[in-house]
């Protein structure tokens, strides 16, 4: 089993396992849906990434962190696409599976910081964290931030929406509040408040944290 392969398996039983709290063996079979399937079970159990217990599959501490660095490459990879490059759906998809080969764990921290230490992949599931998103602080400014880390008076390009809420994000765009848009914060407290171009906005924090910006 080649390492492509390898890793394509131990993102799906990562990904599982975060959205089911465990992987039933018969499951992940039908998840790999390759001829092979067993046999890679069986490769990953040799290797010592996997164990079965009653029928569960469960990550040992090796399986566990490869797969991690597999899942958070994969989401930033396509996070990247999505937010630096003009590219979506389908493509995105298919271009962040291909990319992700080619990041090793140096260009991934600058990926994360370059993106302000991201949350979610464009389709909201949650990008593991690491060392370079628990070490961020005021002193190293990434370069794309939440708009409640900007300083009062400070201007920002929009560079993101990372909310979750359809209703949340129509309401954004309905206001104009896009990808590319300048503003400046003029207030912080009691609500946050932003100025584009005419126009003064309030915003409440759980809004404001969904808005990534670039300062200018």
């Amino acid at each position: 089993m080649n390492e492509t392969s390898l890793e394509k398996v131990l993102e799906l039983i990562w990904t599982m396992e975060d959205e089911n709290d465990s992987v039933e063996e018969d499951v992940l079979l039908k998840g790999i849906n390759l001829p092979e399937a067993e046999r890679q079970i069986k490769t990953l159990i040799q290797e010592g990434y996997i164990t079965i217990h009653n029928s569960k599959v469960i990550l040992t501490r090796k399986g566990e962190a490869d797969a991690r660095l597999i899942v958070r490459r994969h989401r930033l990879a396509e996070r990247l696409l999505n937010d630096i490059f003009p590219v979506k759906g389908d493509t995105m998809n298919a271009g962040a599976c291909k990319f992700k080969y080619f990041l090793d764990k140096e260009v991934i921290t600058s990926i994360c910081t370059l993106l302000g230490h991201p949350l979610s992949c464009p389709h909201g599931k949650a990008i593991p964290p690491s060392d370079c998103c628990e070490k961020a602080s005021a002193k190293i400014r990434p370069v794309v931030m939440p708009l409640t880390e900007l300083r009062s008076g400070e201007k920002a390009k929009i560079f993101y929406l990372a909310t979750k809420h359809l209703q949340r994000l129509d309401k954004l765009s309905s206001i104009g509040l896009l990808p590319g848009v300048t503003i400046q914060l003029c207030q912080r407290q009691p609500t946050y408040v932003i100025q584009m171009g005419e126009t003064q906005i309030a915003l409440d924090t759980a809004i404001a944290r969904d808005i990534y910006v670039r300062p200018v």
